[in-house]
Protein backbone atom coordinates (compact mmCIF):
# COMPACT_ATOMS: atom_id res chain seq x y z
CA UNK A 1 0.00 0.00 0.00
CA UNK A 2 1.01 3.34 -0.37
CA UNK A 3 4.19 2.54 -3.66
CA UNK A 4 2.65 3.67 -6.81
CA UNK A 5 5.73 2.33 -8.95
CA UNK A 6 8.07 -0.57 -8.92
CA UNK A 7 10.49 -0.75 -11.08
CA UNK A 8 13.41 -3.28 -12.30
CA UNK A 9 16.98 -2.05 -12.40
CA UNK A 10 20.25 -4.01 -13.53
CA UNK A 11 19.19 -6.61 -14.50
CA UNK A 12 22.13 -9.87 -15.65
CA UNK A 13 21.34 -10.88 -19.38
CA UNK A 14 22.48 -14.18 -18.38
CA UNK A 15 19.74 -16.55 -16.43
CA UNK A 16 17.19 -14.03 -16.19
CA UNK A 17 14.02 -14.93 -15.14
CA UNK A 18 11.55 -14.83 -17.11
CA UNK A 19 8.13 -14.74 -14.79
CA UNK A 20 9.20 -11.59 -13.84
CA UNK A 21 7.78 -10.53 -17.31
CA UNK A 22 4.41 -12.18 -15.93
CA UNK A 23 4.27 -10.23 -13.29
CA UNK A 24 5.48 -7.30 -15.08
CA UNK A 25 1.95 -7.72 -16.86
CA UNK A 26 -0.16 -8.86 -14.27
CA UNK A 27 1.06 -6.37 -11.67
CA UNK A 28 -0.10 -2.45 -12.35
CA UNK A 29 2.63 -1.37 -9.74
CA UNK A 30 5.43 -2.90 -11.64
CA UNK A 31 6.51 -0.40 -14.29
CA UNK A 32 6.83 -1.53 -17.41
CA UNK A 33 10.46 -0.91 -18.05
CA UNK A 34 13.74 -2.90 -17.68
CA UNK A 35 17.18 -1.68 -17.18
CA UNK A 36 19.39 -4.19 -18.64
CA UNK A 37 22.94 -3.11 -19.26
CA UNK A 38 24.26 -5.15 -22.12
CA UNK A 39 27.86 -3.52 -22.29
CA UNK A 40 28.67 -4.19 -25.48
CA UNK A 41 27.70 -7.21 -28.25
CA UNK A 42 30.93 -8.16 -30.57
CA UNK A 43 31.01 -11.68 -29.08
CA UNK A 44 35.19 -11.03 -29.07
CA UNK A 45 34.40 -8.17 -26.36
CA UNK A 46 31.76 -9.71 -24.54
CA UNK A 47 33.85 -12.78 -24.39
CA UNK A 48 36.93 -10.32 -23.03
CA UNK A 49 34.20 -8.88 -20.40
CA UNK A 50 33.34 -12.17 -19.33
CA UNK A 51 29.62 -11.34 -19.78
CA UNK A 52 28.76 -14.97 -20.31
CA UNK A 53 26.65 -14.68 -23.51
CA UNK A 54 27.02 -13.92 -26.99
CA UNK A 55 24.85 -11.21 -29.86
CA UNK A 56 22.68 -14.01 -30.50
CA UNK A 57 21.52 -14.84 -27.35
CA UNK A 58 21.11 -11.28 -26.18
CA UNK A 59 18.96 -10.16 -29.27
CA UNK A 60 17.18 -13.59 -28.94
CA UNK A 61 16.23 -12.43 -25.00
CA UNK A 62 15.45 -8.53 -26.41
CA UNK A 63 13.12 -10.14 -28.59
CA UNK A 64 11.62 -12.47 -25.97
CA UNK A 65 11.21 -9.10 -23.72
CA UNK A 66 9.12 -7.20 -26.83
CA UNK A 67 7.05 -10.35 -27.40
CA UNK A 68 5.74 -10.89 -24.02
CA UNK A 69 5.83 -7.25 -22.40
CA UNK A 70 4.69 -5.17 -26.12
CA UNK A 71 4.83 -1.98 -24.32
CA UNK A 72 8.19 -2.36 -22.39
CA UNK A 73 10.11 0.18 -22.10
CA UNK A 74 14.31 -1.71 -22.51
CA UNK A 75 17.38 1.12 -21.22
CA UNK A 76 20.61 -0.28 -21.87
CA UNK A 77 24.21 0.75 -20.98
CA UNK A 78 27.09 0.15 -23.49
CA UNK A 79 30.62 0.76 -23.21
CA UNK A 80 33.35 1.86 -26.39
CA UNK A 81 36.76 1.76 -26.66
CA UNK A 82 37.37 -0.99 -24.31
CA UNK A 83 40.69 -3.18 -25.12
CA UNK A 84 41.31 -4.95 -28.00
CA UNK A 85 37.88 -3.02 -29.76
CA UNK A 86 38.24 -2.55 -33.09
CA UNK A 87 36.99 -0.65 -35.57
CA UNK A 88 34.82 -3.99 -37.05
CA UNK A 89 33.95 -4.38 -33.19
CA UNK A 90 32.59 -0.89 -32.36
CA UNK A 91 30.29 -1.18 -36.57
CA UNK A 92 28.86 -4.55 -34.90
CA UNK A 93 27.73 -2.29 -32.15
CA UNK A 94 26.50 0.25 -34.01
CA UNK A 95 24.76 -1.94 -36.61
CA UNK A 96 23.05 -3.12 -33.54
CA UNK A 97 21.62 -0.10 -31.68
CA UNK A 98 20.39 0.71 -35.26
CA UNK A 99 18.41 -2.75 -35.58
CA UNK A 100 17.70 -2.92 -31.43
CA UNK A 101 15.85 0.74 -31.10
CA UNK A 102 16.31 0.69 -27.59
CA UNK A 103 13.69 3.18 -26.04
CA UNK A 104 16.37 3.91 -23.11
CA UNK A 105 20.62 4.22 -23.88
CA UNK A 106 23.04 5.61 -22.57
CA UNK A 107 26.94 5.12 -23.88
CA UNK A 108 30.51 5.83 -22.00
CA UNK A 109 33.99 5.53 -22.84
CA UNK A 110 35.87 2.95 -21.64
CA UNK A 111 38.01 3.88 -18.21
CA UNK A 112 41.15 1.99 -17.08
CA UNK A 113 40.31 1.21 -13.70
CA UNK A 114 42.47 -0.69 -11.05
CA UNK A 115 41.12 -3.96 -9.92
CA UNK A 116 38.89 -5.20 -12.33
CA UNK A 117 39.51 -7.98 -15.09
CA UNK A 118 40.10 -5.41 -17.78
CA UNK A 119 42.79 -3.46 -16.06
CA UNK A 120 45.74 -6.19 -16.90
CA UNK A 121 44.93 -4.99 -20.38
CA UNK A 122 46.57 -2.67 -22.44
CA UNK A 123 44.05 0.41 -22.91
CA UNK A 124 44.77 0.48 -26.46
CA UNK A 125 42.10 2.63 -27.87
CA UNK A 126 43.25 5.74 -27.97
CA UNK A 127 40.63 8.76 -26.07
CA UNK A 128 39.60 10.62 -29.34
CA UNK A 129 38.65 7.61 -30.73
CA UNK A 130 36.62 6.24 -27.43
CA UNK A 131 34.94 9.88 -27.70
CA UNK A 132 34.00 10.11 -31.24
CA UNK A 133 32.81 6.16 -30.94
CA UNK A 134 30.39 7.60 -28.26
CA UNK A 135 29.22 10.43 -30.08
CA UNK A 136 28.02 8.01 -32.89
CA UNK A 137 26.49 5.66 -31.10
CA UNK A 138 24.34 8.32 -28.99
CA UNK A 139 23.90 10.24 -32.59
CA UNK A 140 21.98 7.11 -33.74
CA UNK A 141 20.05 7.11 -30.45
CA UNK A 142 19.08 10.47 -30.32
CA UNK A 143 17.27 9.70 -33.95
CA UNK A 144 16.20 6.68 -32.54
CA UNK A 145 14.87 8.52 -29.67
CA UNK A 146 12.96 11.20 -31.39
CA UNK A 147 11.60 8.48 -33.50
CA UNK A 148 9.75 7.06 -30.68
CA UNK A 149 8.60 10.39 -28.73
CA UNK A 150 6.97 11.12 -32.20
CA UNK A 151 4.69 8.52 -31.50
CA UNK A 152 3.67 9.32 -28.13
CA UNK A 153 1.61 12.87 -29.24
CA UNK A 154 -1.71 13.26 -28.40
CA UNK A 155 -1.33 10.23 -26.20
CA UNK A 156 -1.81 10.50 -22.05
CA UNK A 157 0.58 9.35 -19.87
CA UNK A 158 0.27 9.03 -15.65
CA UNK A 159 3.72 11.36 -14.74
CA UNK A 160 5.15 11.42 -11.14
CA UNK A 161 6.29 15.20 -10.68
CA UNK A 162 9.56 15.26 -9.73
CA UNK A 163 10.96 19.55 -9.72
CA UNK A 164 10.08 22.69 -10.86
CA UNK A 165 13.25 23.99 -12.75
CA UNK A 166 13.12 26.95 -14.72
CA UNK A 167 9.56 27.83 -16.21
CA UNK A 168 8.76 24.00 -16.49
CA UNK A 169 7.20 21.53 -13.75
CA UNK A 170 9.41 18.06 -14.44
CA UNK A 171 8.01 14.58 -14.03
CA UNK A 172 8.50 11.23 -15.50
CA UNK A 173 6.49 8.41 -16.99
CA UNK A 174 6.50 4.87 -15.66
CA UNK A 175 8.97 4.33 -18.82
CA UNK A 176 11.82 6.94 -17.30
CA UNK A 177 14.18 6.29 -14.70
CA UNK A 178 15.41 9.42 -12.58
CA UNK A 179 18.25 11.71 -13.64
CA UNK A 180 18.76 9.48 -16.80
CA UNK A 181 16.00 8.55 -19.20
CA UNK A 182 13.24 11.52 -20.88
CA UNK A 183 11.46 13.84 -18.88
CA UNK A 184 8.02 15.17 -19.36
CA UNK A 185 7.82 19.03 -19.33
CA UNK A 186 5.15 20.93 -18.54
CA UNK A 187 4.63 25.04 -18.47
CA UNK A 188 4.87 26.24 -14.63
CA UNK A 189 2.99 29.33 -16.10
CA UNK A 190 -0.15 28.04 -17.09
CA UNK A 191 -0.08 24.83 -14.50
CA UNK A 192 0.65 24.14 -10.79
CA UNK A 193 1.54 21.20 -10.02
CA UNK A 194 2.53 19.45 -6.51
CA UNK A 195 6.03 17.35 -6.57
CA UNK A 196 5.77 13.93 -5.87
CA UNK A 197 2.15 13.74 -7.21
CA UNK A 198 1.09 11.78 -9.75
CA UNK A 199 -0.55 13.72 -12.27
CA UNK A 200 -2.25 12.17 -16.04
CA UNK A 201 -1.20 14.42 -18.82
CA UNK A 202 -1.65 14.44 -22.46
CA UNK A 203 1.81 15.01 -25.36
CA UNK A 204 1.34 18.28 -27.13
CA UNK A 205 5.05 18.13 -28.27
CA UNK A 206 8.03 15.74 -28.30
CA UNK A 207 11.91 16.31 -29.20
CA UNK A 208 14.72 13.50 -28.96
CA UNK A 209 15.14 13.49 -25.11
CA UNK A 210 12.09 15.29 -24.18
CA UNK A 211 8.08 15.29 -24.05
CA UNK A 212 5.87 18.27 -23.92
CA UNK A 213 2.75 18.34 -21.92
CA UNK A 214 -0.58 19.59 -20.70
CA UNK A 215 -2.70 17.98 -17.37
CA UNK A 216 -5.08 16.35 -18.67
CA UNK A 217 -9.01 17.83 -17.88
CA UNK A 218 -11.68 14.93 -17.75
Amino acid sequence: EGIEWIRLHYAFPTGFPMDVLDVMNEEPKICNYLDIPLQHISDKILKSMRRGTTQEKTTKLLKEFRAKVPTMAIRTTLIVGYPGETEEDFQILKQWVKDMRFERLGCFTYSHEENTHAYNLEDDVPEDVKQDRANQIMEIQGQISWELNQQHIGKEFKVVIDRKEGGYFVGRTEFDSPDVDNEVLIDAEKHYLKTAEFVTVKISEASDFDLYAEPFVN
